[in-house]
Protein backbone atom coordinates (compact mmCIF):
# COMPACT_ATOMS: atom_id res chain seq x y z
CA UNK A 1 0.00 0.00 0.00
CA UNK A 2 1.48 3.58 -0.92
CA UNK A 3 0.60 6.44 1.08
CA UNK A 4 0.57 9.85 -0.02
CA UNK A 5 2.76 12.93 2.07
CA UNK A 6 3.27 16.49 0.67
CA UNK A 7 2.27 15.20 -2.80
CA UNK A 8 4.98 12.02 -3.11
CA UNK A 9 3.51 8.80 -2.71
CA UNK A 10 5.59 6.42 -0.83
CA UNK A 11 4.86 2.92 0.38
CA UNK A 12 4.28 2.04 3.91
CA UNK A 13 7.48 -0.40 4.16
CA UNK A 14 8.97 3.17 3.46
CA UNK A 15 7.45 5.67 5.60
CA UNK A 16 8.13 2.97 8.46
CA UNK A 17 11.68 3.22 7.78
CA UNK A 18 12.02 7.35 7.65
CA UNK A 19 9.76 7.25 10.69
CA UNK A 20 12.62 5.25 12.48
CA UNK A 21 15.26 7.63 10.79
CA UNK A 22 13.54 10.57 12.11
CA UNK A 23 12.97 9.10 15.68
CA UNK A 24 17.10 8.36 16.04
CA UNK A 25 17.77 12.10 14.55
CA UNK A 26 15.45 13.69 17.53
CA UNK A 27 16.71 11.20 19.91
CA UNK A 28 20.28 12.82 19.02
CA UNK A 29 18.99 16.23 19.02
CA UNK A 30 17.71 15.84 22.24
CA UNK A 31 20.69 14.04 23.70
CA UNK A 32 22.99 17.18 22.92
CA UNK A 33 19.90 19.71 24.29
CA UNK A 34 20.06 17.88 27.58
CA UNK A 35 23.76 17.43 27.95
CA UNK A 36 23.96 21.10 26.98
CA UNK A 37 21.44 22.56 29.16
CA UNK A 38 22.42 20.85 32.21
CA UNK A 39 25.73 22.77 31.81
CA UNK A 40 24.09 25.27 31.53
CA UNK A 41 21.93 25.06 34.69
CA UNK A 42 24.46 23.71 36.56
CA UNK A 43 26.76 26.91 35.50
CA UNK A 44 23.61 28.89 36.70
CA UNK A 45 23.19 27.17 39.81
CA UNK A 46 26.50 28.36 40.58
CA UNK A 47 25.91 31.89 40.32
CA UNK A 48 22.78 31.73 42.26
CA UNK A 49 24.43 30.51 45.09
CA UNK A 50 27.43 33.07 44.70
CA UNK A 51 24.55 35.48 44.81
CA UNK A 52 22.91 33.72 47.76
CA UNK A 53 26.27 34.03 49.59
CA UNK A 54 26.53 37.81 48.69
CA UNK A 55 23.39 39.01 49.86
CA UNK A 56 23.75 36.81 52.92
CA UNK A 57 26.80 38.14 53.90
CA UNK A 58 25.62 41.99 53.35
CA UNK A 59 22.53 41.87 55.18
CA UNK A 60 20.80 42.54 52.05
CA UNK A 61 17.40 41.20 50.16
CA UNK A 62 17.95 42.15 46.99
CA UNK A 63 20.37 43.68 44.84
CA UNK A 64 20.39 45.62 41.86
CA UNK A 65 23.01 45.53 38.83
CA UNK A 66 22.79 47.30 35.48
CA UNK A 67 22.19 43.79 33.78
CA UNK A 68 18.90 43.02 36.64
CA UNK A 69 17.93 42.46 39.77
CA UNK A 70 18.37 39.73 42.15
CA UNK A 71 16.77 38.94 45.54
CA UNK A 72 16.08 36.26 47.62
CA UNK A 73 13.04 34.50 48.92
CA UNK A 74 12.30 31.35 51.31
CA UNK A 75 10.40 28.86 48.80
CA UNK A 76 8.72 26.01 51.29
CA UNK A 77 7.49 23.04 49.41
CA UNK A 78 5.32 20.53 51.39
CA UNK A 79 4.74 16.83 51.41
CA UNK A 80 3.69 13.85 53.26
CA UNK A 81 5.01 10.29 54.07
CA UNK A 82 1.97 9.50 55.58
CA UNK A 83 -0.96 9.50 52.90
CA UNK A 84 -3.80 7.86 55.34
CA UNK A 85 -2.97 10.28 58.01
CA UNK A 86 -2.40 13.08 55.61
CA UNK A 87 -5.90 12.03 53.80
CA UNK A 88 -7.63 11.57 57.65
CA UNK A 89 -6.59 15.30 58.48
CA UNK A 90 -7.84 16.83 55.57
CA UNK A 91 -11.40 15.12 55.81
CA UNK A 92 -11.26 16.22 59.55
CA UNK A 93 -10.45 19.81 59.24
CA UNK A 94 -12.44 20.23 55.46
CA UNK A 95 -9.29 21.32 53.96
CA UNK A 96 -9.68 19.37 50.05
CA UNK A 97 -7.81 22.43 48.92
CA UNK A 98 -5.12 20.26 50.25
CA UNK A 99 -4.98 18.36 47.43
CA UNK A 100 -4.23 19.73 43.75
CA UNK A 101 -7.20 19.51 41.41
CA UNK A 102 -6.05 16.73 38.81
CA UNK A 103 -7.32 13.10 38.71
CA UNK A 104 -5.04 9.83 39.05
CA UNK A 105 -5.86 8.84 35.21
CA UNK A 106 -4.96 5.04 36.13
CA UNK A 107 -7.66 4.78 39.05
CA UNK A 108 -10.50 6.70 37.18
CA UNK A 109 -10.23 4.49 34.34
CA UNK A 110 -10.06 1.40 36.49
CA UNK A 111 -13.04 2.41 38.28
CA UNK A 112 -15.42 2.99 35.07
CA UNK A 113 -14.01 -0.30 34.08
CA UNK A 114 -14.96 -1.64 37.03
CA UNK A 115 -18.28 0.38 37.43
CA UNK A 116 -19.84 1.31 34.13
CA UNK A 117 -23.37 2.79 35.30
CA UNK A 118 -21.63 4.94 37.66
CA UNK A 119 -20.12 7.94 35.62
CA UNK A 120 -19.30 10.83 38.04
CA UNK A 121 -20.84 14.30 37.32
CA UNK A 122 -18.77 16.77 35.57
CA UNK A 123 -16.17 13.87 34.30
CA UNK A 124 -14.87 14.69 30.99
CA UNK A 125 -13.29 11.51 28.77
CA UNK A 126 -11.06 12.71 25.95
CA UNK A 127 -10.33 9.38 23.68
CA UNK A 128 -8.06 9.52 20.75
CA UNK A 129 -6.63 6.75 18.55
CA UNK A 130 -2.54 6.74 18.93
CA UNK A 131 0.10 4.97 16.89
CA UNK A 132 2.73 2.49 18.63
CA UNK A 133 5.54 2.17 16.68
CA UNK A 134 8.78 -0.15 17.21
CA UNK A 135 11.48 -0.76 15.82
CA UNK A 136 11.90 -4.56 13.78
CA UNK A 137 15.36 -6.02 15.74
Amino acid sequence: MDVSIEGSTLPIDKLTKVFFKIKTKREALKAAFDSEDRELEQKQAKIKAVLLDHLKATGQKSGKTEAGTFYRSVKQRYWTNDWESMHKFILEEQVPEFFEKRLHQGAVKQFLEDNPDKLPKGLNVDSEYVLTMRKSK
